[in-house]
């Protein structure tokens, strides 16, 4: 975690009530609001740091933990969870104000902000990587200057893009079905878009992908969605999807993976070799080791997006028996069974007390 203090971001004292933060969330996402400041990185990290802020000191548990132990309690102690940093910080702001981040101008048909999704490797998610991804995005047609063609005054709402019903002593209002609120319809095409007010424009962005990230995960590219008519251009979001690995499986920060040991070492014990994430390394199987028995390496994990915590690697055992026998391996197993004695046929003892055992009950 940066080091700042969360009462100072928010310009409150450290006894400030729940509607007191709330107040303080409210005017300073307000003034620092990515919408507001665009390509001002300046202006996006402070506003990182009001969400972050707000949403420790909102949580009577977390602000808690905060006023005892500062960060590194909450960080310690799992009590920080500032949820997908790579996707839309603006959320818990669009939740106060109303409206989403999915924005629109009137005289667009499309929505500003885009998404699109970018399949990356398991290895690529763990470690981070540099992508080019190849998109479009849509831009006013000059041809019609975006309108589509030649258009009419929309006679089912007569213009206005707002359709109104009255209930009662109440009104409501609703957007027009049939001009989707723009107030006009189409009466002739436009021959260079077909109507659409927009025509797509082939575009690549190059993107740096943080290690530790995980499937569904976003990232935003500033500026580069669509292109409204007013000239304001929206934002690009990167809905990444990770491919499953053949050999590891991911459990939030810590990975899973099975290790084949041969029967004969799980009884007698020894080393084996495994595969990790960052490389090969020898592990000690103890002396009767049973099937899935699980061995943790601690740290050898995914290093989270979120923090600076780095998960664990879980080795599960799966005990292996040969598939085929010699004449001379048989006979060697058949020596070594025997040679257990009563060991080898323990089962039967077993059954003899509980039958013993059910008699007891009928005399």
């Amino acid at each position: 975690m940066d080091d700042f203090d969360y009462y100072a971001v928010l310009e409150i004292d450290r006894n400030a009530t729940a509607e007191e933060i709330k107040r303080a969330f409210r005017k300073a996402a307000l003034k620092y609001h990515p919408d507001k400041n665009r390509n001002n990185p300046e202006a996006e990290a402070k506003f990182k740091r009001i969400n972050e802020a707000y949403q420790v000191l909102s949580d009577e548990n977390k602000r808690a933990l905060y006023d005892r132990y500062g960060k590194e309690g909450l960080d310690s102690r799992g009590g920080a969870d500032f949820g997908d940093m790579f996707g839309d910080i603006a959320d818990v702001f669009d939740s106060f104000f109303g409206g989403g981040r999915k924005r629109s101008d009137r005289r667009n048909k499309e929505a500003l902000d885009i998404a699109v999704e970018l399949e990356i490797s398991f290895m690529e998610a763990v470690f981070g990587c540099k992508k080019t991804l190849k998109y479009r995005y849509l831009k006013p047609c000059e041809a019609c200057g975006g309108a589509g063609g030649k258009r009419k005054t929309c006679d089912y709402c007569g213009g206005r893009g707002q359709i109104y019903q009255r209930q009662g002593f109440m009104t409501f209002s609703q957007t027009c079905p049939k001009c989707h609120g723009t107030g006009g319809v189409l009466e002739t095409a436009c021959k260079e878009c077909k109507g659409k007010g927009a025509i797509a424009i082939d575009d690549s962005v190059e993107l740096t992908i943080p290690e530790g990230v995980d499937n569904a995960q976003r990232l935003r590219a500033l500026g580069r969605g669509n292109l409204g008519a007013s000239g304001a251009r929206g934002d690009l979001y990167v809905v990444l999807s990770v491919r499953d690995d053949p050999v590891f499986v991911r459990q939030d920060n810590n990975v899973y993976v099975e290790a084949p040991v041969f029967f004969t070492l799980a009884a007698l014990g020894g080393s084996i070799e495994v595969a990790t994430l960052r490389g090969k390394q020898n592990l000690e199987i103890a002396r009767g080791t049973r099937d899935k028995a699980q061995i943790v390496l601690r740290g050898e994990g995914i290093r989270s997006a979120a923090s600076a915590r780095t998960g664990d690697m879980i080795v599960q055992v799966k005990i292996v028996y040969p598939k085929k026998l010699t004449d001379e391996q048989e006979e060697l197993l058949t020596k070594l069974h025997e040679s257990f004695g009563q060991e080898s046929v323990a089962h039967k003892g077993f059954f003899d007390e509980i039958a013993e055992r059910v008699k007891s009950w009928f005399n």
